[in-house]
This record gives C-alpha cells, structure tokens and sequence, in this order.
C-alpha cells in the first residue's frame, strides 16, 4: 500500500511540475509575436521614408528644370535685348 500511495504522490508532483513548465511556454512567444510587430512597424516606417524621399527629390528636380528654365529664358532675353541696341 506504501509504494502504492509513493506512486500517486510522485505522480501528482510530476503533473504539478509538467502543468508549471508549459505556462512560462506559452508566455515565451508573446515576445516573439512583440517583435513581429515592431520589425513589421519598422518596415513600414522605413518604407514610407523612402516614398518621401523619392517624393522630395522629385519635386527638388522639378525645380531645378524650372530655374534652369527661367534662367534659359533670361538669357535668351538679354540677348535679344543686345541685339536691339
């Protein structure tokens, strides 16, 4: 009867202990799914970056055409101005 009731105790202590360890388990990946988020938040952020720099360095294009445009203009300006004189 002793070895009995020896067993069902480490029994219910090694069930104790299996049911203790699966817990922290469990918690384990929810720092995992953390980091899923923040890499995928960085992603994006470094995504949009590059969409505003390709934006800013469109519009810095365009007005460089523009004053090389005017200034074109300028020029071909002055040099009917001369020809005048």
């Amino acid at each position: 009867m002793t070895k009995l009731l020896a067993a069902l105790v480490t029994a219910f202590f090694a069930t104790v202990s299996f049911a203790q360890t699966a817990a922290p388990t469990a918690a384990a990946s929810a720092p995992k799914a953390e980091a899923k988020a923040e890499k995928k938040e960085a992603k994006a952020e470094a995504k949009a970056d590059k969409k505003e720099a390709k934006a800013e360095a469109k519009a810095e294009k365009k007005v460089a055409k523009a004053d090389k445009k005017a200034t074109k203009a300028e020029a071909k300006a002055e040099k009917k101005e001369e020809a005048k004189k």
